[in-house]
């Protein structure tokens, strides 16, 4: 098939660029700045604001899928322009260029959409999705990890010194960015008629562990960078004084922003069993223990831990 991307030039729209050619697919993506060519890719130059640029990546597609998107940004706005707006965008051109599929990632804040600007942002990509009269699947990630990943670094690194700050006690599902890619690319192949498993439906994929407290994926990373590391839960007054401390450092490139704080303050970010892709559908491969290790040595290759 032809498969339309965006976010080819990040951690999930790389992995999934990788299984879609490995499967023998054509990839259109979409990049702002196009890297070197290579066969099976047509790289399209623009932004999810630049409609002919959309135009181009969906015409003549089989199916798209929408991973493009903010994690961070200095506002609410922010994140409307890049998750909302640019959702709009993709839904837009997919229907007036007649895709048949549309596989559209969003995130388990989307379930909260009060505590965040992020959360409030993916809530209302989804339901962009959901009216878009198109054959749709929204696939809801939890934590994804894996070779390549610089979102999880600094907790790999702090747990190569022995200890793992955390937010106060809560528990989490993980997801290895390989498992979660092979579903996405599961659910773009899927004929796009409502009659199919993976139309019009929710999914909250996670790794075959299951839910994980807090300190129990401390001790996991630790485990994988080879120390026994201490998990730190940290009072919120002091996570809050930290993202403070992260903004006035690294400036708008800071990961621990004060809306990240708020959706990492809710203390249950598992994926829901009633809502996992059906298991002829899709099932996780990697476990926690093998992914973090395999992560661990991508790091340490790279000379990042």
């Amino acid at each position: 098939m032809i498969l339309a991307l965006t976010g080819a030039t990040g951690f999930v729209g790389g992995a999934l660029l990788e299984q879609a050619l490995a499967a023998g697919h054509a990839v259109r993506a979409l990049a702002r700045r196009a890297p070197p060519e290579r066969d099976g890719v047509t790289w399209v130059r623009g932004a999810l604001d630049d409609a002919a640029a959309l135009s181009a990546l969906v015409s003549t597609a089989d199916a798209v899928v929408h991973v493009a998107g903010a994690v961070n940004a200095p506002d609410r706005a922010g994140f409307a322009a890049a998750n909302v707006d640019g959702t709009r965008a993709v839904v837009g051109a997919a229907k007036v260029a007649g895709v048949a599929r549309l596989v559209h990632v969003s995130s388990l804040a989307a379930r909260e959409p009060a505590l965040s600007h992020y959360g409030w942002s993916k809530a209302g990509a989804e339901t962009v999705v959901r009216d878009s009269g198109l054959d749709w699947t929204i696939v809801r990630p939890p934590g994804v990890y894996g070779p390549g990943d610089m979102e999880q670094r600094d907790l790999f690194r702090a747990a190569r010194r022995g200890v793992v700050p955390l937010p106060p006690d809560g528990r989490l599902s993980i997801i290895h960015v390989d498992d979660l890619a092979r579903l996405l690319l599961t659910l773009a192949a899927r004929p796009g008629t409502a009659g199919n498993a993976g139309t019009h439906a929710t999914y909250e994929p996670a790794s075959p562990d299951g839910a994980l407290r807090y300190t129990d994926f401390a001790r996991a990373i630790g485990a994988a960078v080879g120390r026994r590391a201490l998990p730190l839960p940290l009072p919120a007054a002091l996570l809050r004084l930290a993202a403070r401390g992260d903004a006035l450092i690294r400036g708008r490139g800071a990961k621990l922003t004060a809306d990240r704080v708020a959706y990492m303050l809710h203390p249950d970010w598992t994926a829901d069993p009633a809502k996992a892709p059906p298991p002829e559908l899709w099932r996780a491969r990697i476990g926690a223990a093998a992914g973090l290790a395999a992560t661990a040595r991508w790091y340490r290759a790279q000379g990042l831990l």
